[in-house]
């Protein structure tokens, strides 16, 4: 039987989470590239972009119009699901062109050999 929300699981996967935010706040790539699987089957879908590829969704973070994501998060939710598979959920809140934005994210992460990595990833906004 699956172990749900094991705390040290959980623990883990939100620890290594607030570090890729970290990362993204400060656009910092390598933290970034580092805790997304590198293989062709990974996803990103964008607040304007489908990335296909560890290759695609670095090339998007190279070139990013605005690098530094500035926003603040919330409801910060992580689901484990045995020893090898999270997700994370969250809602945010950003200026965008000075007008004030709400939007949520969600990731798949999954525990390979090497560590915890994210198979998969979404961000949108919110209407206005």
């Amino acid at each position: 039987m699956t172990t749900i929300n094991d705390p040290t699981i959980v623990n883990e996967v939100t620890d290594l989470y607030l570090k890729y935010e970290e990362a993204l706040s400060n656009n910092n790539l390598e933290v970034m590239d580092s805790l997304f699987w590198d293989a062709p089957e990974v996803v990103r879908f964008g607040i304007t972009e489908n990335l296909y590829g560890g290759d695609e969704v670095r090339n998007f973070r190279q070139n990013r119009p605005n690098p530094k994501i500035e926003r603040e998060i919330s409801n910060l939710k992580v689901a484990a699901f045995g020893k090898d598979a999270a997700t994370v959920t969250l809602e945010f809140r950003r200026m965008i062109n000075g007008v004030e934005r709400f939007g949520r994210q969600s990731q798949t992460w999954y525990r390979f050999t090497e560590g915890w990595r994210v198979v998969s990833a979404h961000v949108s906004l919110l209407p206005v």
